[in-house]
């Protein structure tokens, strides 16, 4: 009895002090974070006072790297004073963004709050469009991305490619916001990027071993097809008049409160297919969901999509969408480019008006 008691009290103290430790780790870096950001104010002000740039990183940046080494050991390189410097300039033209505003938690000197590692800053200085930067710091903070998850979601493009799926005033909330989840096309993006598959392109893959790669790296595909996603089953059954189908993946969104069911289609889709996903969403819709719940979506992922084909066959309101998918990582600097035409065009428009 006493043991089993000093089990329990022991294991409450650990998680206390485990908790703690995690605190007082946070507050640390983000105290650096602050750190970093006012060595580069004081960079760049003795530098606007004194010479040109280039004379100024060989001289006296090395000059106050050995200093600092001497009186605080390693860390302070001149690359590690170069990168303060940077990081200030990129963040010091930034307004706070509403969403992070704590005043207790602001630096009094840099009026910003900053949510992230220095290493996550170190990532989103290199990202040079100042929106997709806000649109992954707030991202990185609100799902806990790891460094590597944040290199691999600005690597694959997601910013462009969500923001290729919305309208013109999406895209500004992206920015703002991060990504919202309200309706069913917020959770679309094009395209779907699987290059964690390690599957190459170019070799011929069945449907199944298409499924079997996915579950074998579910994680990563639920954190690519984006926020709120949960796993339920994979090839769900469900009778329908003495018949059996088969699903190929059932998610789950609780941020849109329904079920996902995605089917997986290696060939040029049809309407067949279509038709198909459609008495899947029916079926879920009348037997499955509770009356809390909201419609059922339906996901055709599939190497080709064909939107005019998806247009004929459903009805407008149809809560299915045919969704293109890629295994390799898409070509960044074309997603940019057509990002900016869509936007130019959109910015046309309204001029005309």
């Amino acid at each position: 009895m006493i043991e089993a008691r000093a089990e329990q009290l022991a294991d409450r103290i650990e998680s206390l002090i485990t908790e703690a430790r995690k605190k007082v780790a946070v507050a640390a870096n983000t105290a650096m974070v602050y750190a970093y950001y006012e060595i580069g104010r004081y960079i760049v002000e003795d530098e606007q006072g004194g010479k040109a740039r280039a004379e100024y990183g060989k001289g006296i940046l090395k000059s106050v790297s050995a200093r600092l080494t001497l009186h605080l050991g390693k860390g302070w390189s001149v690359d590690t004073l170069e990168k303060s410097r940077r990081f200030f300039l990129i963040y010091s033209k930034s307004a706070t963004p509403q969403r992070f505003l704590a005043h207790d938690e602001i630096s009094a000197t840099s009026q910003r709050k900053f949510v992230l590692t220095w290493n996550h800053y170190q990532i989103l200085t290199h990202v040079d469009n100042s929106d997709a930067r806000s649109f992954y710091e707030i991202e990185a903070f609100r799902q806990q991305w790891s460094t590597r998850q944040l290199q691999r979601q600005i690597g694959s493009g997601l910013y462009e490619r969500l923001a290729l799926s919305r309208d013109k005033d999406e895209v500004m909330r992206l920015a703002t916001e991060g990504q919202v989840i309200e309706k069913p096309t917020d959770i679309i993006k094009d395209p779907l990027v699987l290059e964690f598959l390690g599957l190459k392109p170019d070799a011929s893959y069945s449907e199944t071993s298409l499924e079997s790669a996915i579950i074998s790296r579910l994680q990563d595909f639920l954190l690519e097809m984006g926020k709120g996603f949960l796993f339920e089953a994979r090839q769900k059954r469900f009778t329908f008049e003495e018949r059996h189908f088969y699903v190929d993946l059932v998610l789950y969104n609780r941020l849109l409160q329904c079920y996902v069911l995605v089917d997986l289609k290696m060939d040029d889709l049809t309407h067949q297919d279509l038709g198909q996903m459609q008495m899947y969403v029916n079926y879920y819709d009348r037997y499955v969901k509770e009356d809390f719940e909201k419609p059922t979506i339906g996901i055709l992922l599939c190497e080709r999509k064909n939107d005019a084909l998806v247009e004929l066959t459903l009805p407008k309101d149809a809560n299915i969408y045919a969704q293109q998918y890629a295994l390799c990582l898409p070509d960044k600097a074309l997603l940019q480019q057509k990002l900016s035409e869509w936007i130019a065009e959109f910015k046309e428009k309204e001029d005309e008006v």
